[in-house]
Formats: structure tokens, C-alpha cells, sequence
């Protein structure tokens, strides 16, 4: 998937916050540790550094949600970061969004943390991130019981 394409995707899913620009997502994945996964509605953006691995955006097309596409690209991002060391997955979501909120946490993610006012939202007000992590354990199907 194309930066711009996914620019596009993240316009129509991020209906509040500000989508990343396709120079933005462009300038993210020159980094040597960063990673996209795709499907043809929807995408993935994380960064694996050492044994952490960190979401930075994850989006999928509104007439394609709720039909598994970010379940299949997280699931596969579980797989790869542990294959690649990593025993957690971190992320921030907006404390406004409530169906991703509802999502991470029907996939084991458990609050960690609160940036207040950390997103500028498209009307300009700001919103709140919440800190979630997942622990992945080595050797083992599935996320790991976390505490």
C-alpha cells in the first residue's frame, strides 16, 4: 500500500483526529525499524525496537470495519513482533474513541498510562491519550496474560 493510499484510508477512519499527511507516513517508514502491514481496506504502522513494539497507526476503510481487517493485521503484527523478540505491544488511543478503546481491550490490551490533552482534534479541541499495552509472550499462541 502506497503512503497515499493509506493517507486516504486514515482521512475516512480518523473522522475526528487529523489523519497523517502521505509525507508523514512516508517519512515514518524510512526508518529502519518501522513496519507497515496492509490490506486492501486498511493498514498498519508500528515501529519494533528491541523487544518492544510500538502501534502508531492503525486504520481501516469505514465501509470495511467490523469485517476482521484490523483483527488480521494485529493478529499478524503479534506474530511477527514475537518473532522478531519483542514481549510487548504499546499504543495510544483516543480516550474519545470508544470502538477502538472497545477493540483493544477485546484483544487483551489493559490501560497503562494517560497523556491529558496529548490529541488535537479536527474542530481543535483536545482529547486525551490513553496508553495501552499487550503482553506477548515467547513460545506461546495468543497474548500473554497480562496484570
Amino acid at each position: 500500500m502506497t503512503p497515499e493510499a493509506f493517507a486516504e484510508i486514515m482521512d475516512r477512519a480518523y473522522a475526528q483526529m487529523r489523519p497523517w499527511s502521505a509525507q508523514e507516513i512516508a517519512n515514518t517508514l524510512a526508518a529502519p525499524y518501522a513496519l507497515m502491514l496492509a490490506r486492501p481496506k486498511g493498514g498498519l504502522i508500528a515501529q519494533l525496537i528491541k523487544d518492544e513494539c510500538e502501534i502508531l497507526a492503525l486504520a481501516t476503510d469505514p465501509d470495511a470495519q467490523r469485517q476482521g481487517v484490523a483483527s488480521s493485521l494485529l493478529n499478524e503484527l503479534i506474530e511477527l513482533a514475537r518473532s522478531k523478540g519483542a514481549t510487548r505491544i504499546l499504543l495510544e488511543v483516543a480516550h474519545a474513541n470508544r470502538s477502538a478503546r472497545a477493540f483493544y481491550a477485546t484483544k487483551g490490551f489493559a490501560l497503562i498510562g494517560t497523556r491529558l490533552s496529548y490529541y488535537t482534534l479536527r474542530d481543535g479541541t483536545k482529547d486525551d491519550a490513553l496508553l495501552l499495552s499487550l503482553a506477548i509472550a515467547q513460545g506461546q499462541d495468543g497474548p500473554a496474560p497480562t496484570s
